[in-house]
């Protein structure tokens, strides 16, 4: 579980990304997870945009990532959501 102090500096991070992905009106399934996970894989940290027509509530879309993925979630933030996950084979971000 992240720290308060982990998830600002990650927040911080995080700032100058752009989303990867997009969540619309299919919602989140198996396909877009085990995308997720590989960009996680290599890149510790990512945001992913929820579209309009999006059917269900950003906090359901977080908490279906945040299981599927195994991932932490540092904020959801509008409709963007930032996600982290420590890479095994490149871990780049060390937190505080």
């Amino acid at each position: 579980m992240l720290t308060g102090k982990q998830k600002r500096f990650l927040r911080s991070k995080a700032h100058h990304l752009d989303p990867i992905f997009q969540v619309g009106k299919g919602g989140v399934n198996e396909n877009m997870i085990k995308q997720i996970e590989d960009v996680l894989e290599a890149r510790e940290l990512i945001k992913v945009s929820i579209l309009q027509n999006c059917e269900e509530d950003k906090e359901t879309v977080a908490a279906s990532l945040v299981e599927g993925t195994g991932a932490e979630l540092v904020q959801v933030i509008g409709k963007i959501i930032v996600l982290y996950k420590e890479s095994v084979e490149k871990k780049t971000i060390i937190l505080p």
